[in-house]
Formats: structure tokens, C-alpha cells, sequence
């Protein structure tokens, strides 16, 4: 299985000048390493026969890497790692052979931990022992004595050449990384030096204390370790108090900011490698009504034990977060592994499907996955976890289990933000122009008498002239907007209704609403207010309500509705037929008119399943004491049809198209004088 870390990948664009580079890093470190240990010489006596306190300062050089602290201080480096003490002590005590040895056994063992490619552990021994050639030399060049004393000037060489390891170390590796990123190599090489400094600065001046103890008792050197190992221990604090930041306490699993930064270097190897990357993100359902019931206990031990089913058996790679309340979010790329993001998907709710038991309790859980990949739906985290949102919301629309993420669900792509904040201004000011009405009639068909018509709303922007109604309605029914177009609907609705009574139009008006208008008894209150001011009869206003609102969420909606039922508002089931639980709503709901969709009315007389659907659908509001309006009457035929099977009403273009107020009041006018 390969790994996601980019560190042990080559750039595509370049791959030979990048491995060239580290293959001379490589060839020049033996070659310098050599020369510089045949110059130094190696231990008196044999490698056997050096004192006990070599071996014990070589083995703490090893068991401080067992456990690499991963360090968000660092710029670059992932690990912060002390073995520098050990390195620099040995060389000043023992020579540059033994502290060559003590070093690379170091950063290969470290290599081991962070799970680093063959040929970047090479780099990594081959980089810091041309580092510690340099310091070496540097060391000699200034101690005056090759053995250790202690004395002013041996110090002053020791923080010079401590010096001199990392701002090699830092080049060489900055200049790798320039040839994978193009970044400039000063730059990075000042931003390691940067964020690294006082940790190298730490370390150097340690090591003379550690090669004075060295150089007088074994006990000694185990004795240093104390302050040795507590610095280790406070990276390690450093490290523990990053990740508790990183991650949600009640899970253990990762927070938004750890995951971020999880799926930000995914993104990074992804690009590199021309690979894509799977955002989930998973929304319980009805997980409140756990809390509610329950208890907040009972609800945090369930999310406690999904955390725990999701991490169970999971591939090495795929990363989970808890994001809070009842989301978590996960990320899988082809590079841990993963070969088909709905594949993901599955699995996650597979990981679902049997109930979670607590105590007495046995929990049946579901909910809703919205997936976005990289980089078809988004290049960056913050646009694939948004669009993984709306993928999920849609998801909950559909009463689906999971779905991909899709432009056309997007209702806050640039352009409709931009229609958003145009439309928001036109209904700031009550008198601005731009929102408005058309009116289609609504005639009887028994005797053709206009009773009544539908408000339909119309836009006209100031640059894209009159823009679609859906657009509208899309672009704004996820937002305040929303309230607000409905405000400005009614009032313009209500006023002409006073208009049409003044001029002896006794009509009802039919007005469409959402469903976050149903579900906010604001409403309710505002509707109530505005037909007091405007002096008309509730009972002349009705409310079209589609079966797809009710189905969002139908428990809050009815409260409201019957509210407005008392208040002599008719209720009007709209596009009836087109939802799955018509039956439902209607022995529920106050409704007082059903409104049959036009794709089933303008095409019943040649199809004959639509016919049987009308013409039940008109039996069944007979039988309910409701009124039954079909919507879509193109032409004579399909009028004859519905009055002989008892429709109460029709609207559609065989009477008249939906037009201006004024084009409406003159279309009356003429109908009067026909009759």
C-alpha cells in the first residue's frame, strides 16, 4: 500500500533532477564521510574497547527515538528529534567515527518510526553526515585539542559547530524541497532555521554538560539524561497539548482543525501524485430526539460508541473526525487505498445498520452522507467540505442514504450569490422596483365564472432582465431572503385583492408559500397582522402548500397551518400527486382545496393512466368535502372532460395566460361584458 506522505514521492514534473540530486547528496556523503574518518582516525584499541559510558550514551541516542514527537512548532521537519545531544557529545568525546555511527543508527531507527521510503532514509543518514563532516571539521579547526576539557575556547568551538550542523542540515534539505515545490531555496532554508533555532540551540548547549559527564563516570551520563529527557518531555507536552487541540475529547477522534489539516496534506500528496481524494461528511438523523429523550449522556455515549465502530478495522490512511453534534467526516485517498468514493460512502452506512445498545437502551441509527472528491468538486478543503455539505443536505431532501456532490445542488455557486445579494436589495425598500406579480385566473368550471387567481412571481433583474421564478425560488429558499421575498409576495398580494374588491372583483387569491415559511409561527403572526391592515377577508387568501415542503418536515409544519386554518386561510394541497404521502396529509392537514398537477391534466384525454389519476383524484376530494382545481387546461376537450367528472375548477392557458395586474383587472373587464 503506498503512502500518503509527499515526502517520499518525487515531483512528476522533474522526477530525474530531484533523484539525481539526492543520489550526489548520497555519493558525496560516503566520499566526505570516508575521508573524513580515515583523517579522524576511530577508537583507540578497537571498537570494543571504549568505555561503557559510549555504549550507554549511544543507547539513550536510541531510545530517544522510539517515540518521535511529532511537533507542530517545527516548519518542516514532522519529528523533533534530540538525537543532536548524543551526536555532538560523541563527536567531541569519542571522535568523528563513533558519533558518524551514533547518528545515522539515530536517524535510521527514526526513518523506521515515521515510515519513510528506502531512498529518503538514505537521504536523510547521507544529509546529516555531511552535517556532521561539517561540524566536525569545524570543531578541529578551533578546539586546539582533540580531547575534550572542557576549556573556554573547546566551548566556543562546540556552539560553532553545533551551528554549523543544522545550517547545513537546513540547506541541503531546503534545496530538495525547492526542486519539489519551486519554492525559493532561501526562503525555506530561513523559515526551517526560523522555527527550529531555539530547539538546536537547546540541544548544543547541552551537549558539552553531557560529554563532561562522559568524560568522568558512566553514572554521570545517566545522570544527565534527566535534563536530557526533560526537555524530551516538554516537546512531548508540546506535542500531547497540539493533538488535544487537534482532537474532540469526547471522541478522541479528530476535531475540524486536525482534520483540516489532515485532509490539507492529502491534498498536497494528491496533487503531486495526479490522485483523488474522498470528503464525507455523515449527519445523524434525529439524533436531538436521542438528547431529548434520553438525556445528553445517552446521546454522548452513542456518538462515543459510533467513534468506536468507525475506527474499528478501518484500511491505514483514512482519517475520521468527530466535527460536533451529530457530524463526523471522513477522508480516504487512492493513496491509502480507497478506488471508489461511493464505495466509501457504502461503508459508512454499512457501519450503521445494526443498533447500538447501551444499557436497556437498544438505539436504531441512521443518517445522511454527502461526498465531494478531489479534485473533480473542489481544490481545496474548505470548497470540498462545503460542497460535501450540500451534497449531504441533499441527501436529507431525498430521503437518500448518500450522495455525490453536484453543481445543480449548489444554490450558493458566485452567480446566484450575486442574484441573492441583488434580489435582497430590491426587497430592502417596500417601493423598489423589480419584485412583482402576475396573475393567472382560476375559472368555475360549471359555468366558467372567474373565482378567483393564482399569484405567480416574477423578477425583473436589472441587467438579466426577467429571471426564471425557480431560480429564484432556488437561490433564495436557503436563506433570510426567503422570508423576506415571501413578505413582499403577500403584501403585493394582499393589496390586490383590496384593489379587486374595490372594483367589485369578489376573488380569492391563491399565494404559494415554502416551508421555512410553515415552520416559523412568525409567519403566521406577520400574515395574521397584514390582512387586518389591508381590511380583507381571510377567507379570500388561500396558501398553496407542495407535498415536497410537507414532507420536510411535516410535524412542525401542521401546528402552523392549522393556525392559519383558524384563521379562515384556505389551505390548498398543491401539485397533488406528485409527492408519496398524499393520503397522509390530507387526513391530517386542514385542507380545504387540492390542486392536481398539470402533468397529469394536459395529457389525460390521450393517456389513459392519467385520466384514471384525475379523475380518482376528483372522487377522492368529493369524497372529503374538499374542492379540486386542476392546473395545466390547454384546450376545450380536456375542460369538457374535467367538468363531467366534477372537477370544482380549472386554470391553465385555455382561459388565459398569467398576466399583469393591469392586464388582468382589463381581461376581467371584458369577461364581463361577454357575459
Amino acid at each position: 500500500m503506498a503512502t500518503t506522505l509527499m515526502r517520499n514521492t518525487a515531483p512528476r514534473e522533474h522526477p530525474g533532477r530531484y533523484y539525481g540530486y539526492m543520489s550526489a547528496v548520497a555519493v558525496l556523503a560516503i566520499a566526505v564521510a570516508g575521508f573524513t574518518a580515515v583523517r579522524s582516525g576511530a577508537f583507540d584499541g578497537g571498537l570494543f574497547s571504549v568505555p561503557f559510558a559510549f555504549w550507554l550514551t549511544a543507547g539513550l541516542a536510541l531510545v530517544a527515538e522510539f517515540r518521535p514527537n511529532r511537533w507542530g512548532g517545527l516548519w518542516m521537519s514532522p519529528i523533533a528529534s534530540i538525537y543532536l545531544v548524543y551526536a555532538l557529545a560523541t563527536m567531541i568525546t569519542w571522535g568523528f567515527l563513533p558519533a558518524l555511527v551514533v547518528q545515522s543508527a539515530a536517524v535510521t531507527l527514526l526513518c523506521v518510526q515515521i515510515r519513510a521510503s528506502a531512498w529518503r532514509t538514505i537521504f536523510n543518514v547521507s544529509q546529516q553526515g555531511l552535517a556532521l563532516c561539517v561540524a566536525w571539521y569545524v570543531w578541529d579547526a578551533l578546539s586546539g585539542s582533540p580531547t575534550w576539557g572542557g576549556t573556554p575556547l573547546q566551548i566556543l568551538a562546540i556552539f560553532a559547530a553545533g551551528t554549523a550542523w543544522p545550517l547545513v542540515s537546513s540547506a541541503l534539505v531546503a534545496y530538495r524541497q525547492s526542486l519539489r515545490t519551486g519554492e525559493r531555496f532561501l526562503y525555506l532554508t530561513w523559515q526551517w532555521l526560523k522555527s527550529e533555532w531555539a530547539l538546536r540551540a537547546t540541544q548544543i548547549a547541552i551537549a558539552p554538560i553531557l560529554a563532561t559527564a562522559a568524560m568522568s563516570s558512566w553514572w554521570l551520563v545517566a545522570a544527565s539524561a534527566i535534563p536530557i529527557f526533560s526537555v524530551y518531555r516538554i516537546l512531548q507536552t508540546a506535542a500531547d497539548r497540539e493533538r488535544e487541540a487537534d482532537h474532540d475529547p469526547l471522541t478522541g477522534l479528530l476535531n475540524r482543525k486536525g482534520f483540516q489539516e489532515v485532509v490539507d496534506g492529502k491534498l498536497a500528496d494528491a496533487a503531486e501524485t495526479k490522485t483523488a481524494v474522498a470528503l464525507l461528511i455523515l449527519d445523524l438523523d434525529r439524533f436531538a430526539d436521542v438528547n431529548s429523550a434520553l438525556g445528553h449522556e445517552v446521546g454522548d455515549q452513542l456518538l462515543v460508541e459510533l467513534a468506536k465502530r468507525f475506527t474499528t478495522d478501518i484500511p491505514l490512511g483514512k482519517k475520521i473526525a468527530h466535527l460536533g453534534g451529530d457530524e463526523f467526516a471522513f477522508v480516504w485517498s487512492e493513496l491509502d487505498g480507497m478506488t471508489d468514493p461511493m464505495e466509501c460512502a457504502r461503508e459508512i452506512r454499512a457501519r450503521l445498520d445494526a443498533p447500538i445498545v447501551l444499557g436497556d437502551v437498544s438505539l436504531e441509527v441512521d443518517g445522511s452522507v454527502g461526498i465531494a472528491v478531489f479534485p473533480d468538486d473542489g481544490p481545496d478543503f474548505q470548497t470540498l467540505f462545503r460542497h460535501a455539505d450540500i451534497a449531504m443536505y441533499e441527501s436529507k431532501q431525498r430521503a437518500g442514504t448518500y450522495t455525490r456532490y453536484g453543481a445543480e445542488f449548489d444554490h450558493h455557486s458566485p452567480e446566484r450569490l450575486h442574484l441573492l445579494g441583488d434580489l435582497r436589495r430590491a426587497l430592502d425598500h417596500p417601493d423598489a422596483p423589480g419584485v412583482n406579480l402576475f396573475y393567472q385566473p382560476q375559472v368555475r368550471l360549471v359555468d366558467g365564472e372567474v373565482i378567483g387567481a393564482e399569484a405567480l412571481l416574477r423578477y425583473s433583474h436589472p441587467e438579466r432582465g426577467v429571471v426564471n421564478p425557480a431560480e429564484i425560488i432556488e437561490t433564495a429558499e436557503h436563506s433570510s431572503v426567503m422570508r423576506m421575498l415571501t413578505e413582499r409576495v403577500v403584501d403585493i398580494a394582499l393589496r390586490q385583492l383590496r384593489t379587486w374588491r374595490e372594483a367589485g372583483y369578489d376573488l380569492r387569491m391563491a399565494v404559494n408559500v415554502s416551508v421555512r415559511d410553515l415552520q416559523s409561527p412568525e409567519f403566521t403572526d406577520f400574515l395574521t397582522e397584514r390582512i387586518d391592515a389591508y381590511g380583507v377577508n381571510a377567507k379570500r387568501l388561500q396558501l398553496e402548500i407542495t407535498e415536497s415542503a410537507l414532507m420536510a418536515d411535516p410535524r412542525r409544519v401542521l401546528q402552523n397551518v392549522q393556525r392559519l386554518s383558524d384563521l379562515g386561510v384556505g389551505i390548498s394541497l398543491d401539485d397533488f400527486g406528485t409527492g408519496f404521502s398524499s393520503m397522509q396529509h390530507l387526513r391530517r392537514l386542514p385542507v380545504t382545496e387540492i390542486k392536481i398537477d398539470k402533468s397529469f391534466v394536459t395529457t389525460l384525454c390521450d393517456d389513459p393512466d392519467n385520466a384514471a389519476i384525475v379523475s380518482t383524484t376528483i372522487d377522492l376530494g368529493r369524497a372529503l368535502d374538499v374542492e379540486v382545481v386542476a392546473e395545466g387546461v390547454e384546450d376545450e376537450k380536456v375542460r369538457r372532460q374535467l367538468e363531467s367528472w366534477g372537477c370544482h375548477a380549472g386554470q391553465g392557458w385555455h382561459f388565459a395566460k398569467p398576466m399583469s395586474a393591469d392586464a388582468f383587472e382589463r381581461w376581467m373587464a371584458e369577461q364581463r361584458k361577454e357575459d
